[in-house]
């Protein structure tokens, strides 16, 4: 991330809670629909798939910074893919098997917001792939 970045880092251990109704009126019902519901937007529509902006991606539910743009890549995967988030606490990852496949959920580490899946099909230097929604981001510029 740059040195002169306008984003403001949540500490680690900062938890955002909110009730239903909280994110049903702060968020749009598509992302709601993805953050919090779990859902997946169609391949090729976010409006990030194909962003070639300098900045950090935040998460939409929270602000949470999550990726650089120096991490992201085209993955023509139709979604907004990154070799890495920002810092490790910055994503939790748990195990999904729904949809009859196993995949690993990347998730807001701390709004437990919906982000996307991590695959292991990624370019080096971590060989991972996020692939993440992009209506479960926001981009703060440079």
């Amino acid at each position: 991330m740059s040195a002169n970045t306008k984003v403001k880092p949540m500490s680690a251990d900062t938890k955002v809670k909110k009730s239903d109704a909280e994110w049903r009126r702060e968020l749009s019902a598509e992302q709601y629909r993805i953050l919090r519901q779990k859902g997946t937007e169609p391949a090729f529509t976010g409006a990030y798939w194909k962003a070639k902006d300098k900045g950090t991606y935040v998460c939409a539910g929270c602000g949470n910074p999550l990726f650089s743009s120096a991490a992201k890549y085209d993955s023509r995967s139709g979604w907004p893919s990154f070799v890495q988030p920002l810092a490790a606490d910055r994503v939790a990852t748990e195990d999904d098997v729904s949809h009859g496949m196993r995949r690993t959920e990347v998730l807001c580490a701390a709004c437990e917001s919906h982000l996307g899946h991590v695959f292991n099909d990624g370019p080096e230097p971590t060989g991972l792939r996020y692939c993440i929604n992009s209506a479960a981001l926001k981009l703060k510029p440079e």
